[in-house]
């Protein structure tokens, strides 16, 4: 009977992209005892391409104890567990290769993926920042410990020779060329026109406001705000279907919109502000002020949360939930989705494979329009983002 392996692998960039590093423990998967713990900084990376290294170091060191062994891959990145395991789409060309050589030490079906919180995968996670603190004062040489007689890993040498022969190995794809968006006859593309709620009395006065915060209806001038954009919507015509957070702002919007285009409305909750937790409530002064240095991680990282909130890699996660959902579902269908400012961001930014970071980069008006098209072959295109040509006179930026 083939010997049953768990490796549990993380991996983290201080900076992301910054100086990176995965952690990989090897576990017997009956016993549950330790065999080896693998570590290494790789440089400057993202904490993706250290999340798969950190899968590929534990699946080499795995078939170096046994070649026919059933090995289940634990990871606390929602995203590479989804790519391995073939459910998402792998865009990126660095990404895509990562996973072919990942794929490439077990043969198919010996190996599964599976999604754990990161409390338990704190060992793992342990082992990266312990490479990364090393490297921080100089010393970037892999660590490998080795706690069973059978491991081959008895020095950090043997570790990097056997990931760098993976590497070397591995079947890699060639890159896919280039396409222009919506030349190639595949059938018609689900639309989703997103309309960003018009200005609340938090928006006005550039307060946090999310998920679980106070449930703040619409200011005077977001109504004319909502009633303008669903009259610009009226006019573009053929709407399905309008889908609207939960939040009470959205539903005001959205209740105008359906008003004059007389679509079906549902309510998604994937398509809900970020929670900002403690900060709801707050300006970003205020919270500066009481919160600095938590304030500085947010900042510095999509991955780290508010207290008690979501971090913007955690509502990517359902935003894009949402989006399979109406793809599967609504497929060529023209859709509205009334929404925030965070999940339009994520939107647009899945719509052009831009980094999670550029949710930094955007400004989205109350009220706006953006619109994206999403291709049955995968492709996708943004037609416009913040549209605000209909807010003339009722226009709130750049003030919120």
């Amino acid at each position: 009977m083939s010997r049953q392996l768990i490796v549990e692998a993380d991996g983290g960039s201080r900076g992301n992209p910054g100086p990176a590093a995965y952690g990989s423990v090897v576990r017997d998967a009956v016993t549950g005892e330790l065999i080896a713990e693998l570590a290494e900084y790789i440089g400057i990376a993202t904490n993706n391409v250290a999340e798969y290294r950190g899968a590929l170091a534990g699946l080499v060191h795995a078939k170096s104890l046994d070649p026919s062994a059933m090995v289940e891959v634990r990871l606390d990145s929602k995203l590479v567990v989804e790519q391995m395991s073939g459910r998402w789409k792998i865009k990126h060309p660095d990404m895509q290769a990562l996973a072919l050589k990942v794929r490439a030490v077990f043969p198919a079906g010996q190996v599964t993926y599976t999604w754990v919180p990161r409390l338990q995968n704190a060992a793992a996670d342990a082992l990266a920042n312990e490479a990364l603190d090393a490297a921080a004062v100089g010393a970037k040489e892999p660590i490998a410990r080795a706690f069973e007689a059978a491991t081959l890993f008895d020095d950090a040498s043997d570790v990097l020779a056997s990931v760098e022969e993976a590497f070397v190995q591995s079947v890699v794809a060639e890159k896919a060329p280039n396409r222009l968006v919506g030349w190639d006859e595949v059938g018609p593309p689900t639309v989703t026109v997103m309309v960003r709620h018009g200005a609340t009395p938090f928006s006005l006065e550039k307060r946090f406001s999310g998920l679980g915060g106070q449930d703040i209806g619409l200011a005077e001038i977001g109504i004319a705000q909502a009633q303008a954009a669903a009259r610009d919507l009226l006019e573009r015509g053929d709407i399905d279907l309008i889908v609207t957070s939960p939040l009470l702002r959205t539903r005001q919007t959205a209740a105008f919109i359906a008003d004059l285009c007389e679509a079906e409305l549902i309510v998604m909750e994937e398509f809900a502000e970020c929670s900002f937790g403690d900060w709801d409530g707050y300006t970003f002064s205020e919270v500066q002020a009481q919160w600095p240095d938590e304030m500085q991680r947010w900042l510095e990282s999509v991955e780290v949360a508010p207290p008690g909130g979501e971090s913007f890699a955690d509502v990517r996660d359902r935003v894009n939930r949402g989006r399979l959902e109406l793809l599967k579902k609504y497929h060529g269908k023209r859709i509205v989705i009334v929404s925030h400012v965070t999940p339009i961001k994520l939107m647009a930014g899945i719509a052009v494979d831009a980094p999670l970071e550029s949710v930094y980069r955007m400004e989205l008006r109350p009220g706006s329009i953006s619109s994206m098209m999403w291709f049955a072959d995968g492709n996708n295109s943004l037609m416009s983002f913040s549209e605000a040509s209909h807010l003339r006179g009722i226009d709130t930026f750049p003030f919120v």
